[in-house]
């Protein structure tokens, strides 16, 4: 039962992440700002760096099922 959490959790996760992920680079494609009214070097690597993070956490959440 302590798994269903964790499922639910890197699931969660792991999607945002790769959503994050996929809309910044289509965004980029696009030639489009991430974010309004920040630096778009700033914007992107901010939000590259979120998008990591999350399917990391993700990935750290399904390995500990």
């Amino acid at each position: 039962m302590e798994s269903g959490p964790a499922i639910f959790a890197g699931a969660a996760f792991t999607v945002f992440g790769a959503g994050l992920l996929v809309w910044t680079a289509a965004r980029l494609m696009h030639r489009a700002p991430v974010a309004h009214g920040v630096s778009p070097a700033t914007a992107v690597a901010y939000a590259l760096g979120a998008g990591v993070a999350f399917l990391a956490l993700g990935v750290w959440c399904f390995s500990r099922i």
